[in-house]
């Protein structure tokens, strides 16, 4: 059996040898029952009268070793048989039997939880955690442990204080396995306040000298997690920071592997608490044996724990490493000593002129490492080390890495003024464009760009070669976009060019590789897992969503909220305050692949960015073009606004009181009563969709838009298991929660929802433009329907523009693009159509009387950043009103005006 070969057919006969009493011969059968059980479940239940009657044995290993060979055999055939063995072995005398029992519910639960609940074996677990034998307590701790991870819901593990005590006292006493499973579930724990956690802290920290490294890593993932809760300015505070420090640097004796694994660990402590390895630079020094893997990620920890006390030594190991025969060590020694240039002001100096010996070396890789590091130095301390420049540019032919030439092109293009042959480097580039990858391409148009600004007169040739280079020979559509972009720049506004493309640049942070603070914490209640060597949470690569809880550090308590130390602050960074971190690109996609494909979570529309307005002459123009024939006969007299102080505050001034009474509105954004609501209309009827009816209709209400469905049910069944999901669509209307149907939908009922919807789903234009295609689905079938939702509950509440703005878009807008409808049977007065619409969020910016005609101009801004701008024309007496719409998307005309017929006429 144990080499492979199938001995099933031996299983009858084996069964009869289970009644011996040979310890040693029953452990074999017992094995081959395991095996073949599965593939043989009816013989198997022969062998349950040897299970009840070994569960009574007055051996306890016997008992023991029965309890244990039930759970293993995954047949639910005998599982029932087994309750009473398992639940008198649960209350055994002997502890060996007991704790054998409690992982077997484990066990148990994960072939049938449901028997395991209905037996009350779990409230017989939790009795388990107050035994008196410590190694009952833990396997008791680790069956519930695993329970609770396959059930995340279920509070199984109801820590207090007093079972608290129970765990902690048995720590002492438990095998190091028990000592893991207690610790990781004391982790899980948070504590009421700070002097329960220095308590606990205090009975932990002992683990810390355990030979065994899974016991110290659980051990100071209790303690990181503990000291959150624990005021810095406490005595103990600094004390439990001295006890951690010796136990992580004795995991770095242990075999390559171990070592790792430690080093990843001590990378996230590092960067959570630096202070606790901060005297302990000499530990993370490379040693000449060590794996390429374990040098890699000391060298990243030094870098972390590099300061002004320890900045020599780090730069002299540093160099030490830079003449290596090993490329990948070499390279990230050499990027090390510019990040320690970065990180530790003091020494920027001192590396720039390590780094300048590292390139009199002439080694090539050495080099091109140095200048891509070089030009971080320069963008972090601007005018100080130009000096350096005159050597780099005699290393400019030696460069054959895409990100060390496009460093160097950055470098002269930077600096061109500098430079006396600048024009002939970067022409030297020139000369295989084509060949260059993007990067050094996209490098290199800017670099003569700026040498342009910088020297018009000598460059002219160049530039104009390096834009036709970019727009008409690239297919690159980034390469092309920025080079129309500069050449549009350099032929329009050459000041303004200048001020683009010469820009201050922003200094660079200290840190770029540093782990997401919310990401960190959850990290450190995973140390001692895979989640801390991978640097991802669970989530990221456990198969699944069972059994991962997302963990958080516990919150700060009042008494413990002080200042952070200065020396975990970074340089130049107020104390307390994190540095930003800059997510590597890596991570970024690993967010966009790990994101949950559920439905978005709902919340306010993204904010785009309004209507470019071009070069405008805002306050020009004067409003005779808007306002057609002006009453008094002015003719092609242009009228400045007035100054905003002349407007009256008064609704009540008179209409007819001159220019000045123009802009005479309210400036207040939309009511909150909400916009029109049409009645609700058969959707989806029952005929179509097997019994289930939905009828339903849009609604906006403060912000936010819904979709109020009624579902009937005219068939014979039970509907249940209800979700939706929208087609895309040309404003990314999509549902911002599930469909929420709490009870199952009986025959004849009806039920009424109300589904929120957001403004961020996928885009796609639709014909016509407001169509909206559903999916519902549910026990029965998934259903298919369009409908078609009014434009206005798009229209956002901060659409109402500015009067200057509103003048100058409207001539801004082609007049290709108005359009002009007749609204009929409408006998409503201005005053009552501007309230009307003002409730929908179409705002009236002014209004005005000509020729006894009331004309009010509108204003409405659709969820997606579209500006439509109306004029409406009504003639007191006359049912009949027009309406003129301009807008850059006029393809929204038709809809927007059948949205004002629908509010006006309701």
């Amino acid at each position: 059996m144990t080499v492979g070969k199938d001995v099933s057919a031996l299983f009858p006969d084996v069964v009869n040898c289970m009644q011996t009493d040979n310890l040693e011969l029953k452990k074999l059968v017992y094995l081959y029952l395991m095996n073949y059980a599965k593939s043989q479940p009816d013989m198997a239940i022969m062998a349950v009268n040897t299970f009840v009657k070994d569960c009574e044995d007055p051996n306890p290993l016997i008992r023991a070793l029965a309890v244990r060979t039930m759970g293993c055999i995954r047949v639910d055939k005998i599982t029932e048989y087994l309750c009473e063995p398992l639940r008198k072995c649960l209350k055994d005398e002997d502890p060996y039997v007991r704790k054998t029992a409690a992982v077997c519910v484990a066990k148990l639960h994960d072939i049938n939880a449901q028997l395991v609940e209905d037996q009350g074996f779990l409230d017989t677990l939790k009795d388990l955690i107050s035994d008196s034998n410590p190694m009952v307590v833990a396997n008791a701790v680790a069956a519930l442990s695993e329970i609770a991870e396959s059930h995340p819901s279920s509070n199984l593990l109801d820590l207090n204080p007093q079972s608290i005590n129970k765990l902690l006292t048995a720590l002492n006493e438990c095998t190091e396995w028990g000592q893991i499973f207690i610790l990781d579930c004391l982790a899980n724990y948070t504590p009421k306040d700070d002097r329960e956690a220095q308590s606990i802290c205090e009975r932990v920290t002992p683990r810390l000298s355990h030979a065994n490294s899974a016991v110290v890593l659980s051990a100071v993932k209790v303690l990181m997690k503990f000291m959150e809760m624990l005021s810095k300015d406490l005595d103990y505070y600094g004390t439990l920071l001295k006890k951690l420090a010796p136990p992580l640097v004795t995991l770095l004796s242990a075999e390559p592997e171990l070592q790792y694994v430690a080093l990843r660990n001590i990378n996230l402590i590092v960067q959570k608490r630096p202070e606790i390895l901060k005297h302990e630079m000499k530990v993370f020094f490379v040693k000449y044996n060590d794996p390429i893997y374990v040098k890699l990620e000391k060298l990243d920890i030094m870098i972390r724990l590099a300061s002004q006390a320890n900045i020599a030594q780090v730069l002299a190991e540093l160099k030490e490493y830079a003449t290596e025969v090993d490329v990948d060590f070499v390279r990230k020694a050499v990027r090390a000593i510019g990040r320690c240039a970065i990180k530790v002001e003091q020494s920027a100096e001192r590396c720039v002129s390590t780094l300048l010996d590292l390139i009199q070396t002439k080694v090539n890789y050495v080099v091109q490492e140095a200048i891509v590091v070089i030009k971080d130095i320069f963008r972090k301390y601007p005018n100080k080390y130009e000096s350096v420049i005159a050597t780099l540019c005699e290393n400019l032919d030696s460069l054959d890495e895409p990100e060390a030439r496009a460093a160097m092109i950055w470098i002269v293009g930077e600096y061109a003024e500098r430079i006396d042959n600048a024009d002939e480097l970067l022409e030297s580039f020139l000369e295989g464009f084509h060949d260059e990858s993007t990067q050094v391409q996209l490098q290199l148009l800017t670099g003569i760009v700026k040498l342009f600004l910088k020297k018009p007169t000598e460059t002219q040739e160049l530039v104009q070669q390096v834009l036709s280079l970019a727009t008409q020979d690239s297919d690159n559509p980034d390469l092309r976009d920025r080079g129309y972009i500069y050449w549009r720049l350099l032929s329009t506004d050459p000041v303004a060019a200048k001020e683009v493309v010469l820009a201050e640049k922003p200094l660079i942070s200290e840190e770029t590789d540093l782990i997401e603070p919310t990401l960190l914490d959850e990290l450190i209640c995973y140390i001692g897992t895979l989640a801390s060597v991978y640097h991802k949470p669970p989530s990221a690569f456990v198969e699944g969503g069972r059994g991962v809880v997302h963990k958080s550090l516990p919150p700060r308590t009042a008494s413990s909220e002080s200042a952070e130390s200065p020396e975990t602050a970074p340089a130049g960074a107020p104390p307390g305050e994190q540095p930003d971190v800059i997510p590597a690109q890596g991570d970024l996609l690993g967010d966009l692949l790990n994101l949950d494909l559920g439905p978005p979570v709902s919340g306010p529309p993204l904010t785009t960015s309004s209507v470019q307005m071009g070069a405008v002459d805002l306050l020009g123009g004067g409003l005779d073009s808007l306002m057609g024939d002006e009453p008094e006969g002015i003719g092609g007299t242009n009228f400045v606004a007035p100054p905003t102080a002349a407007v009256p505050a008064s609704l009540g001034a008179p209409i007819s009181s001159g220019l000045s009474d123009l802009f005479d509105l309210t400036s207040g954004v939309g009511t909150l009563s909400g916009s029109y609501v049409a009645p609700k209309a058969v959707w989806l009827p029952a005929m179509k969709a097997k019994g289930l009816e939905i009828s339903g209709t849009f609604t906006r209400q403060v912000g936010s838009i819904s979709m109020d469905l009624q579902l009937t049910n005219k068939a014979l069944q039970v509907m249940t298991d209800f979700a939706i999901q929208f087609n895309r669509n040309s404003f990314g209307l999509a549902p911002a929660a599930p469909l929420q149907v709490h009870a199952p939908l009986s025959p004849n009922q009806t039920v009424e929802i109300s589904l929120p919807l957001s403004t961020v789903g996928s885009v796609m234009k639709m014909e016509p433009l407001n169509n909206l295609q559903v999916a519902v689905k549910n026990n029965i079938d998934v259903f298919y329907f369009s409908t078609l939702y009014p434009l206005h509950i798009l229209f956002v509440e901060d659409g109402k523009m500015d009067r200057q703005m509103f003048l100058a878009t409207w001539k801004d807008i082609p007049n290709e693009n108005e359009a002009q409808f007749q609204i009929r049977d409408c006998p409503l007065n201005a005053e009552a159509a501007s309230s009307k619409l003002q409730s929908s969020n179409i705002f009236t910016v002014a209004k005005r009387n000509v020729e006894g005609q009331d004309m009010l101009y509108q204003s409405l801004k659709l969820t997606n950043g579209i500006w439509v701008l109306a004029e409406l024309r009504i003639q007191p007496g006359n049912p009949s009103c027009t309406l003129s719409l301009k807008c850059r998307a006029p393809e929204v005309s038709q809809h927007v005006y059948q949205a004002y017929e629908t509010i006006l006429k309701n």
